[in-house]
């Protein structure tokens, strides 16, 4: 059955059409973002959900989207949706931050012209008949220092024309290295810094715990006098009344403002002050970026649905369609590898780590751990996937690692899973062989070959004779026919296992009899999940 997409906002026919095009069935419906009970009664028949800023993913439309599988949102900003539901929920969040870069990036140069020659105001001076040309004295760009405070994908763009301007660019970037900050031509700087030297400020960062108000109060009063503060990328970056003020005392000269803390705004303390200009969010609004960022949102959802891949994903690791192809077969082994320690632990799990041995050491480590993470989850919660599990588990307080080594052994690769609870250690490894299959083996440091199959059976027991006999003869005597029989030991007369796979689920009462035996240590019935 082909997924099924919802289009709730205004997106381009030619991005609704990538989706026809695809074998998605697709409802452009964009107007129903604004209804929001509509949204709900009808949220629950979709795979997909395509939005601008428009339709509010809240939790109660959540908690209706009983198929969803992915929101994606054209363009950067994600506030209308409420991510950790989402999560919880494994709905993949996905956004096009790459699309409108190039013209957010002008906006805030062509906002920091219009500050430095105050040309709105020239320019409703003139309309109004006014010849004002000595009242309009304006400052070069060339020469001027320039402070970036965010200089990743959208403020590396602006510090690249800044240099083409001739100015002087200085970046303040926890994360910006120095060989980039070489390429962008640009001085690393400290905040306190980059405040006392920048004849203009232009920020750049999303808004997070770490960013808002990062321009507070106490920040502006640390400025150089005259500077002219610019701010394209989010409302909250700055103290709006703070900025005001020192507006009109004079230490600032010039803002520019395309985004504000409250939006839309219709009242704010910058407003109608001199040489401020301000503009409703403008930053991604041309013809070519909003084109850019609908076409994308179709293909990296069309991806997602059709492919697996996944692209831009807010909580999710990214994995591209050849990445997905190469590693299927392993995200299946690590989540069976999960699902076998899930469903033998009673205990409460402390810690999990998961080992990469070999080749796939060098694939894409945080889908294969989300993998893991996932098939262990479901042993108790059915519903978790790659997206929520590493969430529920951090809630728990389960402490996931990872660990990468060559090849050690006599495989090309496996991965091992460590799982720790107050009482004991449990380990198990696998691989993939050639045919594309998982493989189990290693079990409690027991060596063997086991293929994984939907019903499974898992003994431990001394190493004593009768063992196969036994399992043989109660399941045959009750109609559960073998498909595949794998034996390990410690050593002769030590711990040793039995791994059977089996054509059907045994009963109940079918497992009672072998406990009854007294010949096993453990008996459990084990389930994976079919390709």
């Amino acid at each position: 059955m082909a997924p099924k997409v919802l289009v709730s906002d205004k997106l381009s026919e030619t991005a609704v059409q990538i989706f026809r095009d695809r074998g998605i069935e697709v409802d452009f419906e964009p107007g129903l973002g604004k209804d929001k009970e509509r949204l709900l009664e009808v949220i629950g028949q979709y795979d997909g959900l395509a939005i601008r800023s428009a339709t509010k993913v809240t939790e109660k439309v959540l908690a209706a989207a009983t198929n969803l599988k992915v929101v994606g949102r054209a363009g950067i900003g994600v506030d209308n949706v409420d991510i950790p539901v989402a999560s919880k929920q494994g709905v993949i969040v996905m956004n096009t931050p790459f699309g409108n870069m190039i013209t957010t990036a002008e906006h805030a140069i062509a906002m920091m012209f219009a500050v430095a020659r105050q040309i709105p105001e020239a320019s409703a001076s003139t309309h109004a008949g006014k010849w004002e040309k000595s009242k309009f004295m304006g400052v070069e760009l060339t020469g001027k220092t320039l402070g970036v405070i965010g200089a990743g994908n959208i403020g590396g763009i602006v510090c690249d024309r800044a240099v083409g301007l001739k100015m002087k660019v200085i970046a303040y970037d926890p994360f910006l290295g120095d060989e980039r900050a070489k390429k962008l031509g640009v001085t690393k700087v400290s905040l306190d810094e980059l405040l006392a030297r920048a004849d203009f400020i232009t920020l750049h960062v999303p808004k997070t715990e770490k960013t808002a108000n990062i321009l507070s109060r106490e920040a502006i009063a640390k400025t150089k006098k005259g500077v002219r503060i610019i701010n394209c990328a989010r409302g909250g970056l700055v103290d709006e009344v703070a900025l005001a003020e020192a507006l009109k005392s004079g230490h600032v000269a010039g803002a520019a403002f395309d985004v504000f803390s409250v939006e839309p705004a219709t009242e704010n303390p910058l407003f109608n002050l001199p040489n401020v200009v301000c503009t409703p969010h403008l930053g991604a609004a041309t013809t070519e970026a909003q084109e850019n960022v609908a076409l994308q949102v179709a293909e990296q959802m069309a991806d997602y649905l059709l492919t697996g891949a996944v692209q831009n994903a807010l909580n999710m690791p990214s994995v591209t369609a050849e990445e997905a192809a190469v590693m299927g077969p392993w995200v299946k082994l690590a989540e069976d590898l999960g699902a076998f320690v899930g469903q033998i632990s009673d205990e409460p799990v402390k810690a999990i780590n998961i080992l990469y041995d070999g080749r796939v050491a060098e694939m894409n480590l945080d889908a294969l751990n989300c993998a893991a993470i996932a098939g262990f989850m479901k042993a108790t919660n059915p519903d978790v996937n790659m997206v929520s599990a590493p969430v529920i588990a951090e809630e728990r307080g389960i402490q996931i690692s990872r660990t990468t080594q060559k090849k050690s052994g006599v495989f090309d690769a496996y991965i091992k899973l460590t799982i720790e609870t107050e009482a004991k250690t449990r380990t198990i490894a696998g691989t993939v062989f050639s045919d594309g299959k998982p493989r189990f083996i290693q079990i409690k440091g027991i060596n063997i070959d086991a293929e994984v199959g939907e019903h499974m059976l898992y003994t431990t027991n001394n190493d004593v004779a009768g063992i196969i006999g036994t399992l043989g003869k109660t399941l045959g005597e009750n109609n559960v026919n073998i498909a595949n029989f794998t034996l390990g030991r410690t050593e002769a007369g030590g711990d040793a296992i039995a791994l059977l796979y089996l054509d059907e689920q045994p009963p109940v009462d079918v497992l009672d009899k072998l406990t009854a035996t007294g010949m096993f240590q453990q008996v459990r019935p084990l389930h994976f999940a079919t390709a």
